[in-house]
């Protein structure tokens, strides 16, 4: 198992972090979670991964990877709800990239819903660079 720290900034290392969700051996507890999973599955180009925490009303039929975009970290910023005993909750958060040798920021509040014991990203509201 690797040691490396998990993409999803967590000072955790990948195995004990995003890992066993992405490999399917365990399920996001809380939608924060699910959220720093997906973005490590972004970092691992993980279209698999990112279309099964799809939700199933808002999955695409196929997820699109840029083998040129490089993910630099994640910030969370707030999180409303998405614990355990919720059924949906946002999360907003930042997450720097850089494509073509240029640095971008996208800044999102995403939704997810808890269905069946399980979380899904059901979309996000981007915001605008200030």
């Amino acid at each position: 198992m690797s040691q490396r720290k998990c993409h999803c900034g967590r000072d955790r290392p990948f195995a004990d972090c995003c890992e066993p969700l992405i490999t399917g051996g365990e399920v996001a507890a809380i939608a924060e979670d699910l959220m720093r999973s997906r973005y490590s599955a972004y970092v691992l180009m993980n279209a698999d991964y990112l279309r099964e925490t799809w939700h199933p009303q808002t999955r695409p039929s196929r997820v699109r990877m840029d083998p040129d975009l490089q993910w630099l970290g994640l910030k969370i910023k707030a999180t409303e709800h998405g614990n355990e005993s919720d059924t949906e909750g946002t999360v907003e958060f930042v997450a720097r990239c850089k494509t073509s040798g240029r640095a971008k920021r996208l800044h999102e509040t995403s939704r997810f819903e808890k269905i069946d014991g399980r979380w899904f990203y059901r979309d996000g509201i981007h915001h605008k660079p200030k």
